[in-house]
């Protein structure tokens, strides 16, 4: 099916390039995740402007725990940087968040944040933002297996109920629609173990440009993409 003048619903975005970006301008890596939030604003504002229902942003991996421990440090930082200054402003404009993804190894403050962004924000309809924290598509799957074994191991569902809607509903990801566009920065081609499960139809768009200069013009680019894609889910190609 043709996408022709079609906003796409759902957009997933690996925010690549950070580190990339700073050190082509003498920077620490830090300073480039500064900036990588700084875009992360504009994109949120600009897919909320421009009708996307869900924006659905890769934040931190469950990879990502084999670097640096200052760079991990600097990282959650952000975090906590992004809730206490946008919190506020996002509930306003009806903005509901969900932080998904393996509470493991997190510090309480770090939990209890994430729950007040939840909390504080359930009601809200103008828009979603999705942002998968220690995350990965794998592990993923592997907790919503785990979680359905768990329940047919102990008699509360037979085998014969294990469908895809029941293995949707274990994911940490279970709220999210499936994502109609995955976008990578940084010019980099590899999903990263991101959405396994919801990017099974996804268009892939990869853009060269790094993530700290990604901008409106770089989003409305890949919607443009996306719209002169023919999505055929297993079907033929439309005349």
């Amino acid at each position: 099916m043709n996408q022709a003048g079609q906003i796409p619903r759902h957009v997933a975005i690996i925010m690549d390039g950070n580190g990339r970006w700073a050190k082509a301008r003498g920077k620490p890596r830090a300073f480039g995740h500064q900036q990588g939030l700084e875009a992360l604003r504009r994109t949120v504002d600009a897919a909320n402007e421009l009708g996307i229902e869900h924006l659905t942003v890769f934040s931190f991996s469950t990879e990502n725990w084999s670097r640096p421990a200052d760079e991990i440090d600097a990282l959650f930082g952000l975090l906590r940087l992004y809730v206490h200054r946008d919190l506020k402003r996002l509930h306003k404009a009806g903005v509901k968040i969900r932080i998904f993804g393996s509470r493991e190894r997190l510090k309480d403050d770090l939990i209890a944040l994430i729950t007040e962004c939840e909390e504080v924000t359930a009601n809200n309809t103008a828009f979603n933002l999705n942002i998968a924290f220690n995350y990965g598509g794998r592990a993923e799957l592997v907790d919503a297996v785990r979680s359905i074994a768990a329940a047919a191991e102990s008699g509360k569902l037979s085998i014969d109920q294990i469908d895809e809607n029941l293995i949707r509903n274990n994911l940490w990801s279970s709220e999210l629609p499936d994502a109609d566009i995955l976008l990578r920065t940084s010019g980099e081609q590899r999903i990263s173990n991101f959405l396994l499960w919801n990017i099974a139809y996804s268009e892939l768009i990869f853009l060269d440009v790094l993530w700290p200069d990604f901008d409106r013009r770089d989003l409305e680019q890949a919607i443009d993409t996306f719209r002169a894609r023919d999505r055929r889910y297993g079907g033929l190609a439309s005349s």
